[in-house]
């Protein structure tokens, strides 16, 4: 792939937010000092995903007083986190997208030295790496030290923070991406299926600490990880073609089941032997039955796949209140 001048490309900013009513005039200011040097158009789509503490108001008023290129998107509930960065990424109309924590942990000033880099060493997706977190160890340091292990090990894709939320993506290659339940966690595995893994890189960012508002996040979501990285691994692996998955588990235990039947039936009719009560024919039967309800599953999972790659189109979320994108514009250099 040929690289482009950042000079010339786009950004979008995505910012999903619950519950920082308090974080939206700082946020709203930071990004504005952070991109004042970015060469060039960009804009500001930040999602309220269903707050009761008044985000999305204060984000309305706050946008009010910066321009069209602010995009407010009001979920009609809270959905989570990866639906609000769904819709986010979804109204996106950069070249570039960039996605960041609402709760000022994340510096938007480290933005445009990732759009440098990522243009310099030709990747899709360049990481955020906290290598300096101002976290409690315990609830935020453990809990995300054990789920990057973990992730890296499984998955194949090496990073040291796939928890970090400031991540610059090139938009061709995160639009074909369709995040559901708390799938945020795994993009870059995500991505890895649509893009070379050796076009995601990392870079050190900066991170400091909350100053408003609450963690939304504990070490009880390092359980939440083992059953949403099994998932994506599936994926990344058999996502189009899990009949093969199923498939193979059921060819396996059928080939087991075969083999102790063949060798019964040697025994019975071949040694005169009573096989009635031998516990391995009940082990044999059971092998072969287990291999028709895999192979029945592999078959009714490729069904359910093409299903889903059919009405993928359909969004994991109900917008209440947008801006409107036909007077969205673009924030320039000054």
């Amino acid at each position: 792939m040929q690289s482009t001048p950042a000079a010339s490309i786009s950004l979008s900013l995505v910012v999903p937010m619950y519950e920082e009513a308090d974080n939206v005039a700082p946020i709203l200011s930071r990004v504005h000092a952070g991109l004042r040097e970015y060469p060039g158009p960009w804009e500001l789509i930040c999602v309220d995903d269903g707050s009761r503490d008044g985000t999305g108001e204060r984000l309305r008023e706050q946008a009010a007083n910066y321009g069209n290129h602010v995009r407010i998107i009001e979920l009609r509930r809270n959905f989570g986190q990866t639906a609000a960065m769904q819709a986010g990424l979804d109204a996106a109309r950069g070249g570039l997208i960039a996605t960041l924590d609402g709760d000022l942990q994340n510096d938007p000033a480290d933005i445009p030295r990732m759009a440098r880099e990522l243009m310099e060493r030709d990747l899709d997706l360049l990481q955020g790496w906290r290598l300096e977190r101002r976290d409690g160890w315990l609830l935020r340091k453990l809990p995300s030290r054990i789920a990057n292990w973990l992730i890296a090990k499984v998955t194949g894709v090496a990073l040291h923070d796939y928890g970090c939320s400031l991540k610059l993506y090139r938009a061709e290659v995160i639009k074909p991406v369709r995040l559901f339940g708390e799938m945020h966690r795994f993009i870059p595995v995500w991505v890895a299926g649509v893009t070379d893994p050796r076009r995601i890189g990392e870079t050190v960012v900066h991170h400091e600490a909350r100053r408003f508002g609450v963690s939304k996040y504990g070490i009880s979501r390092t359980f939440r990880v083992l059953p949403d990285l099994l998932a994506a691994s599936f994926f990344l692996r058999y996502g189009a073609r899990p009949g093969h998955f199923f498939g193979a588990i059921g060819m396996g235990l059928g080939l087991i089941g075969t083999l102790i039947m063949s060798y019964l039936l040697v025994v019975k009719f071949g040694l005169g032997e009573d096989i009635g009560n031998r516990p391995l024919l009940f082990v044999g039967i059971l092998f072969l039955v287990a291999s028709i309800q895999f192979l029945t599953t592999g078959v009714l999972a490729e069904l359910l796949t093409r299903t889903f790659f059919a009405s993928r189109d359909r969004p994991d979320f109900t917008i209440a209140r947008q801006s409107d994108p036909d007077l969205a514009g673009w924030r320039r250099s000054e």
